[in-house]
């Protein structure tokens, strides 16, 4: 099933590249493997995928020695500040930066570990209150006391666009944040760089990468419905 999953979904990334005249070296699939065992990992890694998603950091903790050293984790879900320290040394960036404690509970612990972490500010695009995220409107002051901190480096920006029957419906979302995106490049803040762009899951992931995506992350659509039993 795997297999077939992503063959599908890589034609479908193929084709929004080809539409939206962009190369398709230029969006990465984020295999979000939330709630899945390691052997379903597995399969998707044998099929060459390389870079993983993560909700909760105990599952990053719990899968990361199970796993080739060669993946690039991702943590792409909310982050209490207290379990940073879980993950600082196994991930390869943070896209759900919202606020300025967390960034800097981040540089903390960056710090203590020698690193420098990459992380993505998430922002609210659509204002749905039960997400996190910044608003656009904040996005830029919070991008400007981040990009103080030594640790760390803000690569972009990161949106959970609603759910929606409808992939069209997210595309005004999508076209904000690559608009914000430009906007902030523009102002050529130190230690920042708009270089990425999160957005897009399984519903709506050829729309967002017509609009501007890097990273595309994509769930249901690699590894089927999600598992809660344990």
């Amino acid at each position: 099933m795997i297999r077939e999953n992503l063959a599908s979904v890589e034609h479908r990334i193929c084709a929004a590249c080809e539409r939206s005249g962009r190369d398709r070296r230029d969006v990465r699939l984020i295999a979000v493997s939330k709630t899945k065992p390691v052997p379903m990992l597995m399969e998707a890694y044998d099929e060459g995928i390389r870079e993983f998603g993560e909700n909760k950091p105990q599952e990053i903790r719990e899968k990361y020695p199970e796993l080739p050293s060669d993946i690039r984790w991702h943590m792409i879900g909310h982050l209490q500040r207290n379990k940073i320290k879980y993950i600082i040394d196994k991930v390869c960036m943070i896209h759900s930066v919202d606020s300025l404690r967390l960034a800097e509970a981040i540089d903390a612990e960056a710090k203590k570990h020698g690193v420098t972490m990459p992380v993505l500010i998430e922002v609210n695009v659509a204002g749905e209150e039960s997400k996190d995220g910044v608003s656009p409107e904040e996005t830029e002051e919070l991008i400007r006391q981040v990009s103080c901190l030594e640790h760390i480096r803000v690569n972009g920006l990161m949106t959970i666009a609603p759910f929606t029957e409808n992939a069209e419906d997210n595309r005004q979302y999508f076209k904000i944040l690559k608009n914000l995106s430009v906007d902030i490049a523009g102002k050529n803040i130190d230690n920042v760089n708009m270089c990425e762009l999160s957005m897009g899951m399984t519903g709506d992931y050829e729309v967002a990468i017509e609009e501007g995506a890097t990273m595309v992350r994509v769930g249901t659509g690699i590894f089927g419905e999600r598992f809660y039993s344990h």
